[in-house]
């Protein structure tokens, strides 16, 4: 993948690469910044370089961005309605992308939440008048940027040398993925269309595998068809 020119990047592109929302303070921008340049950087396993100068590029891009003006609004001459309740709900990766229940209590109530596959940051889920606003729970082995997922993957060090299609073991299960050599000394694969299922006006993200060698004497399928044709003809 090669670096993109600044000046081709666009806003809605910067933002899914670092997975902030339009808006976001130069706060919120740094951390996502830091969190999304630290899983590139080149000088760690899984790194990218390409991917960390559009990282780079769309700090830059999203930093010179002039700050959404503030609207002050007079006060009210007259009683209105007040807004829905509304609170943060977090959710883990696996939920993000499977979708499932939840129960939760809140002002003294009970709701049970029936959550839909494909849940973005931001997104709003209402029950019983309470409006939830999504927030994703990731961790250094899954990860959710914009549409795309990012899953770190483990694999056998022998088997990830001899690449071909091979079984990789996730904190969401296995992923079936074609290793090519350029793929094992990155250390990284993507999988397009197996990020976040499509939901709503968004696509289907992508899967980012960050390959992580591993010795535990697990034999690929590589060898294992060569000892089988081996034994075969010996006989």
């Amino acid at each position: 993948m090669s670096a993109r020119n600044p000046s081709s990047l666009t806003l809605a592109a910067a933002r899914a690469l670092l997975g902030v929302a339009p808006g976001a303070d130069e706060r919120e921008l740094r951390s996502a910044y830091r969190e999304a340049a630290k899983r590139a950087h080149p000088d760690r396993p899984g790194g990218d370089a390409a991917l960390f100068r559009d990282v780079l590029a769309a700090y830059r891009l999203l930093q010179d961005q002039p700050a959404a003006p503030q609207i002050h609004f007079p006060p009210a001459c007259t009683a209105t309605a007040h807004p829905a309740p509304h609170a943060s709900l977090e959710i883990d990766v696996a939920t993000a992308v499977s979708g499932g229940e939840m129960d939760l209590a809140i002002d003294g109530r009970r709701l049970r939440l029936t959550l839909p596959p494909g849940l973005r940051v931001d997104d709003k889920v209402r029950v019983d008048g309470v409006t939830f606003l999504v927030r994703h729970r990731c961790d250094k082995d899954t990860l959710i940027r914009g549409d795309d997922l990012w899953l770190t993957g483990r694999v056998d060090r022998r088997v990830l040398t001899e690449g071909g299609r091979i079984e990789v073991e996730t904190a969401l299960g296995p992923r079936l993925a074609w290793i090519s050599t350029k793929a094992a000394s990155r250390g990284l694969v993507r999988l397009p269309g197996q990020g976040l299922p499509a939901r709503g006006p968004h696509a289907a993200g992508d899967l980012f595998l960050r390959l992580e060698a591993v010795s535990s004497g697990v034999e690929s399928a590589a060898r294992s068809l060569l000892k089988r044709f081996a034994a075969a003809w010996a006989a």
